[in-house]
C-alpha cells in the first residue's frame, strides 16, 4: 500500500514569515541526514526515557526520529513507511515502535483493510513529548540567533534550506 498522505494541517514553514522555524527544521535535517554513530551509553534525567536510568543516547534519538516522522507522515503509518521515513530496517522500525509504545508514546493497531499491516498512532503523550523536544530545540535556535537582525535571520533560514536541498540531490 501507498504511505498516507502528510497531514493538510501540517506546512513546511515560510522562511520569510518565521526564519527560526526554518532555521530549525533545516538544521533536524542536516542531523538526520548525518551519520548515525552510536555514541557511548550515559546516564539522562529526560522524563520520556526514565529517570536515572541508564540508557544509550541512540535509543532517545530513535524515538524521537520516530516520533518526529509519523507525526510528519500522519497517524496510521506503517511500519514499513516508519522505517523509510527513519531510514532504518523494518526490524530496528519494530523495535523502536514497540520501545514507543511501551512507553506510551504510539499506539499500534492492526489495519482494517489488510490484517498483516500494523498502523501506528502518536498518543497524546507522544505528541506532547515531541512538542516539549520542540520547543526545546526552538529555543536553543532563538539563543544562537540572539544579534542577528530579522534581515539575517531570513537571509540564514534561505541559505540553510538551499544547503540541506542540495545535499538532498547528491544524495550525501
Amino acid at each position: 500500500m501507498d504511505a498516507p498522505p502528510p497531514a493538510a494541517d501540517r506546512v513546511e514553514p515560510d522562511p520569510t514569515a518565521d526564519p527560526v522555524a526554518a532555521i530549525e527544521r533545516a538544521i533536524a535535517e542536516l542531523r538526520r541526514s548525518g551519520p548515525r554513530a552510536r555514541p557511548k551509553p550515559e546516564p539522562h534525567e529526560h522524563p520520556w526515557h526514565g529517570r536515572g536510568r541508564h540508557e544509550h543516547p541512540f535509543s532517545t534519538m530513535a524515538r524521537y526520529r520516530l516520533l518526529s516522522q509519523l507525526d510528519r507522515l500522519g497517524d496510521g503509518a506503517s511500519v514499513s513507511d516508519l522505517a523509510a521515513a527513519i531510514g532504518v530496517d523494518q526490524p530496528r522500525a519494530s523495535r523502536v515502535i514497540a520501545d514507543c509504545a511501551a512507553r506510551g508514546l504510539v499506539a499500534r493497531a492492526t489495519d482494517p483493510a489488510d490484517a498483516r499491516r500494523t498502523l501506528v498512532t502518536l498518543t497524546d503523550a507522544g505528541r506532547a513529548v515531541l512538542d516539549e523536544r520542540r520547543r526545546d530545540r526552538r529555543a536553543v535556535v532563538e539563543r544562537s540567533l540572539e544579534g542577528f537582525t530579522a534581515e539575517e535571520r531570513a537571509q540564514l533560514a534561505a541559505l540553510l534550506a538551499r544547503f540541506v536541498a542540495a545535499g538532498s540531490r547528491t544524495g550525501d
